[in-house]
């Protein structure tokens, strides 16, 4: 390959590696936000609050790179994603801001029944979030109309019953993230809850992604050869059998980070799996990578940028969770 093909690819998967880390980590975070709705204990919807406040905002900066580094290093693909889906990211983003209004101000409610419903705007707003983010990306994987300069489409094309179920899939997957989650940084009944919840959640999730493997392949010759190449379902399908049982005997062990690792794993692999059907497509049906980046010195200039913020938010990251680790038990559970 050229030096310019080369240079393509690490922007590729420098922005890659910013949207994954997004989902993994604010993925978490918006999962916990569901389970607040659906939780009725006062003591241990704030202790649920507290696992995931010191962190949520310092997560949502990789949301900020990924956007940032598309718009500069794949203008072309920015340009005919964002008419295409209007729509859901305006609501993805009103989303994240009801959720980060209910999260921050949550504890200055003057009674338990408001708090209650600042809880339920919680749930709504992660509910949104993860839906939308989910519908984005099934969007993409079905096919963006486009001339191969803009966006040919009619702006509802994410209304298809693909990207509805891929973000119904998300929002689940989502929600097993922040059962783990919970299960990991809690105690009491709220763990032994969220350990239920984890288990039945993990079940569901891997039944959906099934259903979407298959739908995928379905979808395109590309996606169905990529996919059936005997390395690639006998390395994913092992490796999907060995986090599988990574998480449930995670439950037996003390290292209870496990069923949490376990259900990150299971993402990595299924983004993995996207990526590998796609490529080296980054807007399908037709558009490429080559096609769609910036110019060289462009895509330098931002690798530069990268290099520097993708190590500092890791640190960043990581500071916070270590200064921030621990268990939080419900007073009186």
């Amino acid at each position: 390959m050229s030096d310019n093909e080369w240079l393509t690819l690490f922007s590729a998967a420098a922005l890659a590696f910013s949207v994954l880390n997004y989902v993994l980590l604010d993925g978490t975070d918006l999962g916990v936000g569901v389970l607040l709705g659906l939780t009725r204990c006062g003591k241990q919807r704030r202790a649920m609050t507290l696992t995931i406040l010191p962190i949520w905002d310092a997560n949502e900066t990789w949301l900020v790179l990924g956007g940032g580094g598309l718009l500069a290093l794949f203008p072309l693909a920015y340009a005919i994603l964002l008419p295409a889906l209007y729509l859901p990211f305006i609501m993805m983003f009103l989303a994240l801001i009801l959720r980060a209004v209910s999260l921050e101000f949550r504890d200055y409610a003057p009674n338990d029944k408001i708090k209650r419903g600042v809880d339920g705007l919680m749930m709504t707003g992660s509910l949104l979030a993860g839906g939308s983010q989910g519908v984005v990306l099934g969007t993409l994987v079905q096919g963006v109309p486009n001339d191969g300069w803009q966006y040919s489409g009619g702006g509802w094309d994410w209304l298809g019953m693909f990207p509805l179920y891929c973000g119904a899939v998300l929002v689940v997957g989502y929600t097993w993230l922040g059962a783990c989650w919970l299960y990991w940084r809690t105690e009491g009944k709220l763990q032994w809850r969220s350990a239920l919840q984890a288990r039945a959640l993990g079940f569901v999730t891997l039944v959906l992604l099934a259903v979407l493997v298959a739908w995928t392949m379905a979808l395109n010759t590309q996606y169905a050869n990529r996919l059936s190449e005997p390395l690639v379902w006998l390395s994913g399908g092992s490796l999907f059998v060995a986090l599988l049982i990574g998480f449930i005997l995670g439950f037996k062990s003390r290292r209870q980070y496990l069923p949490l690792f376990a259900a990150l794993g299971v993402f990595i692999l299924a983004f993995a799996l996207m990526i590998m059907a796609l490529f080296p497509l980054i807007v399908p049906p037709h558009l490429t990578l080559q096609a769609a980046a910036s110019s060289p010195s462009s895509q330098v200039f931002m690798l530069v940028g990268f290099a520097v913020l993708i190590p500092v938010t890791l640190l960043y990251n990581t500071y916070g969770f270590s200064v921030f680790s621990g268990k939080v038990h419900p007073a009186g559970d």
